[in-house]
């Protein structure tokens, strides 16, 4: 019988799913795992977009100004999962313990550089979706109390919050931030938003960008306007600010602390460009003190040895909020390289660039008698999303004969359906003229209505 000081020492297990263990460390058969390339060098100063827009393996026989639906991703990025890919198939256990930790929390250190907060407070998941699910699952609302939200918000947050209310008992109420988009101004939607706070409101459920007019919400001004409600109120009372941030994650320079939410919720396979099955939800220190995980986690440190322990695991983390689980690694793991490259290009020669070509569509547009421009055209309230509409044709009839003329839009998916075209900086002005020269034309009672 073995003595104690024979005994392994008690710790954290082995399986490769919990933890980077002592034995993973070790060669791999065949040879070292593969390095990281470096990044391509950019001359200084503004990028070379033409350089650029080499970095993806597209088809340019189509003009592709769908970047808000999904990714297709630059060449970093697709090396970085085809090298992860490879190693897995190579040496799945073996790789999988030597990258499995340190290849998700590099990823969070660099979501959270990218962002602004500590990689501590990044979770990750696997799409917006995923995110808004857990987050709002999370909230541990009761009878009495209220989400607030809106009527411009799309199925993933209304169907999330309704689930939520199910459960608890709680209110999900819904308000209208204007009359017009086209007229809406930050005035009109701070006002109605903070005259629709009761002391009953717990959390405010917004998005920052929405997905059917392109409106950009003044999350900073709605964020300080709720500031002195919640300095008059009980820690556990004031209300959470939760935004849905996908459609302007990875186009607007800016970060959470300038935003001034608890919580913003995004993905890494549109703007960003990232790997496909990705996403992040980033919060501050008290916004994580109000939720609860849904999904255990194999990430959070302790997390298994609790259960083995029969003990609390502690407050609630970003970690804890990731989902546990055996998942497609080689995507998770080249995160760090889509901001790398994001990061390559420049955040605020992203921004200005989708800005320039945003700008020139909405022009372009509001000059055709026949076209109905629903997004702002103010860059304050609009990001990279331009919607519209056609007089006499429908918004999918638009979108139908777009992909005709070899150009891929989009309809928006609500009740009232609005054509989206969504330019990247991927994209050049050629392609936003070559979507006005066929819409300047496009009119009823030719092609599918």
């Amino acid at each position: 019988m073995a003595s104690m000081a024979q005994q392994e020492p008690a710790g954290e297990p082995t399986d490769p799913d919990f933890s980077d263990n002592d034995y993973a460390k070790e060669p791999l058969t065949g040879g070292p795992v593969p390095a990281r390339p470096p990044p391509e060098p950019v001359a200084p100063g503004a990028p070379d977009w033409a350089w650029v827009r080499d970095q993806w393996a597209l088809s340019w026989d189509v003009v592709d100004l769908s970047a808000m639906l999904f990714a297709s991703n630059p060449r970093p990025v697709r090396e970085a999962i085809e090298r992860h890919r490879r190693a897995l198939d190579a040496h799945p256990v073996q790789y999988l313990e030597q990258n499995n930790k340190s290849g998700q929390n590099a990823a969070r250190a660099a979501a959270g550089r990218f962002f602004g907060v500590a990689g501590d407070n990044v979770a990750l998941c696997e799409s917006t979706t995923s995110g808004i699910g857990l987050l709002y699952n999370g909230l541990g609302l009761r009878f009495g109390q209220e989400v607030l939200t809106t009527v411009h918000d799309y199925y993933v947050s209304h169907e999330s919050l309704r689930l939520t209310a199910l459960r608890s008992g709680a209110r999900i109420r819904k308000i209208s931030l204007f009359d017009r988009v086209e007229e809406a101004s930050v005035n009109q939607i701070v006002s109605r938003i903070i005259a629709n706070i009761t002391p009953a409101t717990r959390v405010l459920a917004l998005t920052w960008v929405h997905s059917s007019t392109g409106l950009k919400m003044p999350i900073r001004a709605i964020a300080d306007a709720l500031a002195p409600i919640n300095a008059a109120r009980a820690p556990h009372e004031k209300v959470l600010f939760c935004v849905d941030g996908v459609h302007g994650f990875g186009v607007e320079n800016t970060t959470l602390p300038q935003l001034g939410c608890d919580f913003l919720v995004a993905s890494g396979h549109k703007w960003l460009f990232g790997p496909r099955g990705t996403g992040f939800i980033f919060g501050t220190p008290y916004g994580w003190s109000r939720v609860a995980p849904t999904v255990p986690s194999f990430l959070a440190s302790g997390a298994y040895s609790a259960w083995i322990g029969g003990y609390d695991p502690g407050p609630t983390t970003a970690a804890r909020m990731t989902p546990g689980g055996f998942k497609a690694f080689e995507h998770i793991w080249a995160l760090s390289e889509a901001f790398q490259f994001h990061q390559l290009v420049g955040r605020q020669n992203i921004q200005e660039r989708t800005r320039l070509l945003a700008g020139q569509l909405k022009t372009g547009l509001a000059q055709m008698p026949h076209i109905r421009l629903r997004t702002p055209r103010d860059p304050g309230l609009s990001a990279g999303i331009v919607s519209f509409d056609v007089d006499g044709i429908s918004a999918d009839g638009v979108v139908r004969r777009l992909r005709s003329a070899r150009i891929i839009g989009s309809a928006a998916p609500y009740a009232t359906r609005h054509v989206r075209l969504t330019p990247s900086f991927r994209n050049t002005p050629q392609d936003v003229q070559f979507a006005l020269d066929a819409l300047s034309v496009m009119r009823p009672g030719k092609g599918p209505a």
